[in-house]
């Protein structure tokens, strides 16, 4: 069972062929055409990229020259190229396969990244200091990071109460449920269990770490001398949720701390 499975069955709204994705592209491409201090005519980062429907209105937005679209998982990364003929650009791209935390080594210099769509709980509390370490790293002196996220702790843990059984959707003739399936005290992880019904076969397990604004905006501050975070009320757009966003590499600092990480125990 892989995370790759789970993803086909469903639907994120980022496959160029979804009448509705076409509408979160325009949504998406409208956030980044609202914000004036994004590098222009620079290089895109795109990770945990999909199929690159981010990273592509970010390219459009900002007349990239270059987009790298970045994404553990190969099946969907050709797709970019249907957002490129969508979006009517023609950057340079490229198509990395590799782990977001070890970017900084695959991928080379860009100006600006995203981390799209709301993907932080993949990443626990240790992932996420490798990550922000690694674009750190990536990104040009004055580059910019921005990550499309929700504040979990007050929308999921607080207000909805977490649930052992959710369904999770519903795709054609099947209903996606998610049970609760342990927790990890050392990783702050939530394992949860995903299966398809009727039938009640299982098709994934997956880790999360319900992610608070605050504290990524904090771990944020160590490796960028900026931080900020723009709420989805300010700028009241359906597709689009909070946005945090950083800028001004502390590269000395990542440097220092995945050395730390890496040195033998």
């Amino acid at each position: 069972m892989s995370l790759g499975e789970l993803y086909r069955h469903i639907n994120w709204r980022m496959n160029p062929g979804d009448e509705r994705a076409r509408e979160r592209f325009e949504g998406i491409e409208k956030f980044f055409e609202s914000l004036d201090w994004i590098p222009r005519d620079g290089r895109v980062l795109d990770l945990c990229a999909g199929t690159g429907i981010a990273g592509v209105a970010l390219a459009k937005a900002t007349g990239a020259r270059l987009l790298t679209v970045f994404d553990a998982r190969s099946d969907d990364l050709d797709l970019a190229r249907e957002w490129l003929k969508i979006a009517g650009i023609n950057p340079k791209l490229r198509t990395v396969q590799g782990d977001a935390r070890e970017a900084a080594g695959l991928v080379g210099e860009h100006d600006v990244a995203v981390l799209w769509g709301h993907t932080m709980p993949h990443f626990d509390p240790f992932d996420a200091v490798r990550l922000f370490a690694n674009v750190a790293l990536a990104l040009s002196d004055d580059g910019v990071f921005m990550i499309e996220d929700m504040d979990r702790v007050y929308w999921i843990l607080y207000r909805a109460g977490y649930r052992e059984f959710l369904v999770e959707g519903r795709r054609g003739d099947y209903t996606i449920a998610s049970m609760h399936e342990g927790y990890n005290f050392e990783r702050g992880t939530f394992k949860r269990g995903y299966y398809l019904l009727p039938g009640f076969r299982k098709i994934s397990t997956v880790d999360f770490h319900y992610w608070d604004i605050a504290t990524q905006l904090a771990i944020g501050s160590i490796f960028f001398q900026e931080y900020g975070v723009i709420r989805r009320g300010q700028h009241g757009l359906k597709w689009v949720g909070d946005v945090l966003h950083f800028r001004g590499s502390r590269k000395e600092v990542a440097e220092s701390i995945l050395r730390e990480l890496s040195a033998p125990r």
